[in-house]
């Protein structure tokens, strides 16, 4: 093996864990200590995906492949550390797009072979679930997690840090597609979230939307319904030649895709016997949801943790915080890591992880 085993103490209090994440615009890379953050340092090129009204693919594995050596060495700077006190580096190998995920795999290999560290595969979305701990270092499942992302949105019970039980989901589009669905309907910048958000501030959620439940209730949803809602609501209004105020629309739309996450997430920590939630994914960043969900979990003396907005969204130390969760737990991976652009969200929650090589006679690895 390219690191020694015996020299590895996956016991140790507080171990410094690199995290580089690559999936989708953003070349990011943080450095923790324990679950305090040392540093955290991104380079986006959504400013540039922005002219093509969302993300290409080559476009941003180009970014990544000119910012990720200097993205790490900043954040090792800026943490005060040297690379010798790097205790595992954890990157994101799934899921996502291809390219970009490639290139941090691919630094991150190289990066943890030259230092002889432990490679750390990291699932993004068990990143997304990972980042409440760095609000709240004393947090300690169980709990109940609200899963709102561009790819994901779930209800999960969290039965321990690394295993989570899937109570609800949407069974079409996730709420961070609609959004960015719904903000190109509106003729607003690309990313759709946060100018949604913005264009809601300014109107009033009086256009009736329809109820995303599905199978009678529970805790499954759907967005398909709602998205096609609003694409016609504003189609129609364009055919009759009648106007319509966007910041309605989008109020309107808001409220309908938020409200009932927030029910079902405090109903299941209800049912479940929990007092305290949690929330991950960008759309865990949107100013309505943050706000909603503080004021139901008051309400029902619920303890809410909310990671702050810039690790709702893709960033480094929530990686580096899974990469933590998963040092202790002794899973690393071989240099045969490589990247993966879809990983369903049942095998996201049963822990897999690459398995490391066989022992061999001599102490070598297969």
């Amino acid at each position: 093996m390219y690191y020694s085993l015996e020299k590895l103490d996956t016991k140790k209090k507080d171990p410094i864990i690199l995290g580089i994440e690559s999936s989708c615009d953003e070349t990011a890379a943080a450095v923790i200590q324990g679950r305090k953050i040392l540093s955290d340092e991104i380079a986006s090129s959504a400013n540039v995906q922005a002219l093509f009204g969302g993300v290409v693919p080559e476009i941003a594995s180009r970014a990544h492949t000119d910012a990720v050596a200097q993205v790490v060495k900043n954040a090792v700077e800026k943490a005060g550390i040297t690379y010798d006190d790097i205790d595992g580096v954890a990157v994101t190998y799934g899921a996502g797009l291809l390219g970009a995920l490639l290139v941090g795999v691919s630094f991150a290999k190289a990066f943890a072979y030259a230092l002889k560290k432990p490679l750390i595969a990291v699932d993004h979305i068990r990143g997304h679930l990972a980042a409440a701990y760095l609000d709240c270092p004393t947090l300690q499942p169980p709990f109940i997690t609200l899963l709102a992302s561009g790819g994901h949105t779930a209800i999960l019970y969290a039965k321990s840090e690394e295993e989570f039980e899937i109570l609800g989901a949407t069974l079409d589009d996730a709420a961070g597609e609609a959004f960015d669905k719904v903000a190109r309907v509106l003729g607003l910048p690309y990313p759709g979230g946060p100018h949604v958000e913005r264009c809601a501030k300014e109107g009033a959620a009086n256009i009736p939307m329809p109820k995303m439940l599905k199978g009678g209730g529970g805790y499954n949803f759907s967005y398909s319904g709602l998205k096609t809602a609003v694409i016609n609501y504003c189609h129609t209004k364009e055919q009759k030649g009648e106007t319509f105020e966007k910041a309605d629309v989008a109020a309107s739309f808001q409220s309908a895709a938020v409200d009932v996450l927030v029910e079902k997430t405090v109903e299941a920590a209800l049912e479940k016997g929990v007092n305290t939630i949690t929330a991950g994914g960008g759309v865990a960043a949107n100013g309505y949801l943050r706000e909603e969900l503080k004021k139901a979990c008051e309400k029902k003396g619920l303890k809410l943790v909310l990671p702050e907005k810039r690790y709702c969204t893709d960033n480094a130390a929530m990686i580096a915080s899974e990469g933590l969760i998963q040092y202790r737990l002794g899973n690393f991976a071989d240099l045969s890591l490589t990247a993966r652009a879809s990983i369903p969200l049942s095998a996201t929650l049963k822990t897999v992880q690459p398995k490391p090589p066989k022992k061999t006679v001599g102490g070598n690895r297969e």
